[in-house]
């Protein structure tokens, strides 16, 4: 029997409970072939090892990833990118420090 590899859709579908959990992706190891039972864990470098099971569908298994995750002390992020994009700690005359924009060059 040959080995089942995981979809791209498969892969969305991790990282979208990843990434609502603040988790980077570079933080995430997933293993390219499915295995019963699956398995999701954090190794001693801080990774977050993932299997998907093979008798087991993508949905239904990112909903235990989550679960297992948050067990872990992952807590959903604010932001899905999962980095601070609000400037409401800083001065509101932060426009004022930036250069104004030239005249364009003109294009022959």
């Amino acid at each position: 029997m040959a080995e089942e590899l995981i979809s791209m859709e498969d892969m969305e579908s991790i990282f979208e409970v990843t990434d609502s959990l603040g988790i980077h992706r570079e933080s995430v190891r997933v293993e390219l072939t499915k295995e019963d039972p699956g398995s999701i864990q954090k190794v001693a470098d801080g990774m977050v090892e993932i299997t998907l099971p093979v008798n087991e569908s993508a949905d239904v298994f990112c909903r235990k990833l989550r679960i297992d995750l948050e067990a872990m002390g992952y807590q959903p992020a604010d932001s899905v990118l999962s980095y601070d994009d609000d400037d409401d700690d800083d001065d509101d005359d932060d426009e004022d420090a930036r250069p104004a924009s030239g005249p364009r060059p003109r294009l022959s």
